[in-house]
């Protein structure tokens, strides 16, 4: 098989060839920055870049040749934009290796060795980075004191916040003239020059957008004691992100393979809210976001929820959602055996291969290798499975133990 063949199969429930392999393809199965540097020395490789396209996340987007080495199957449409020496900037990563930004991004070294980005006034605090950290924090959440009596400047506000003030490739062109048809153009080429299947990640979350405006604490609040507020806000977004997929549908629909929404439902402990609360006002709206995709284009719907997500997924999968990762399997209800058994027809689960936090970071070459064998004995049977870590490679991975994660793969695989 083709690896777009092979994960395509994967999605419709068919046995492929080989279990599927992502890295890189989305801003929540990628790898950071420090992780990729150290790899690339380990390699040998010290020549190639690192590009550090989320520069939220600080992940690094990685070379075409390391792609082919893994065996990965499947690629980011964003990686067809920033491709020339001006479209970067040299920056130190916190361990004090060089990297690369994007031109645009110019946070603002201070004093004590933080990083803080500030608006265009270059007063409001957007987001910072504390010294010898390897992300950036919201700072700036625009409702955090109530709600606004309309939303005539939600647009700007939401331009604020720091998952749209400095997000990756290819959003970060979206305002550029003609965008949307060097989109198509761009995602034309990388399907015929590759055969990887193609990925293009568009957010359109509800649940995290309420969080970035009010902040956290008052939006889990808000859900109880303001749902008419919530209702209201919640309306607006949709409406907005619905006619960002009219767009994305027209311009690559029929190209991508995978279409990436986001949105951060789970604690480690379960859902952030109770199952009639997403019924009510997330279900709906997911399922207006699924049905547009499926109606207007060929994409396969993907989402990305952190945590504990087990009790809403079926009313997940009812409305539209085929794809789930990161399959955070520390999280209670989500053990892979439970998962197979209980949702294994209904979905592919897209992550959940090796334990980020723990065995990936901390464990010895061989204790990944046995996870590695062990989740995949498990989960790819019949299909719905892509190969995933569960979230993003942490700084801390050692470059043996990626090693030994993709060795085991394709141990699995040559059986």
């Amino acid at each position: 098989m083709t690896s777009r063949e092979r994960v395509l199969s994967a999605i419709a429930h068919k046995q492929p060839d080989r279990v599927p392999v992502d890295m890189g393809a989305t801003p929540s199965s990628g790898i950071s920055a420090i992780a990729y540097s150290n790899l690339l020395k380990h390699l040998g490789r010290i020549e190639l870049p690192v590009q550090i396209y989320d520069v939220v996340q600080q992940l690094a987007q990685p070379d075409m040749s390391i792609i082919d080495q893994f065996g990965i199957d499947v690629l980011d449409i964003g990686r067809t934009f920033n491709l020339q020496p001006s479209d970067w900037q040299e920056t130190i990563l916190a361990n004090g290796d060089k990297a690369l930004y994007p031109a645009w991004f110019n946070p603002v070294l201070q004093p004590n060795g933080s990083y803080h980005c500030y608006d265009t006034d270059g007063k409001r605090l957007l987001a910072m980075m504390p010294k010898g950290a390897t992300f950036f924090d919201q700072s700036y959440f625009p409702y955090v004191d109530g709600y606004p009596d309309n939303y005539e400047g939600l647009d700007e506000e939401m331009g604020r916040v720091l998952w749209s003030r400095y997000v990756h490739s290819p959003w970060d062109h979206a305002a550029d003239s003609g965008f949307w048809e060097q989109l198509r153009k761009n995602a034309i080429y990388l399907r015929e020059t590759t055969d990887k299947a193609l990925m293009i990640v568009c957010g359109c979350n509800l649940f995290e957008w309420g969080t970035f405006l009010r902040r956290m604490d008052n939006f889990l609040m808000d859900l109880l004691c303001d749902p008419d507020q919530v209702e209201r806000v919640l309306d607006e977004l949709l409406k907005r992100h619905l006619a960002t997929l009219e767009k994305v549908c027209s311009s690559v629909g029929d190209i991508v393979d995978i279409i990436r929404f986001g949105d951060d439902l789970g604690m480690t402990t379960g859902p952030f809210m109770d199952v009639d609360t997403y019924k009510t006002l997330f279900k709906p709206r997911h399922k207006q976001l699924c049905d547009y995709v499926k109606s207007h284009s060929k994409m396969h719907t993907f989402i990305h929820s952190c945590g504990s997500i087990s009790a809403l997924m079926p009313d997940m999968i009812e409305a539209g959602i085929e794809v789930f990762n990161p399959i955070q399997t520390n999280a209670l209800n989500m053990e892979p055996e439970f998962l197979k058994r209980e949702f294994g027809q209904d979905c592919t689960f897209w992550g959940g291969g090796v334990e980020t936090v723990g065995t990936l970071n901390n464990g010895t070459p061989e204790q990944v290798r046995e996870q590695v064998l062990q989740r995949l004995e498990i989960m790819s049977a019949g299909g719905g499975f892509v190969f995933n870590t569960v979230h993003n490679i942490l700084p801390d991975v050692p470059p043996a133990n990626i090693i030994a994660m993709f060795d085991a793969v394709k141990e699995f695989n040559d059986r």
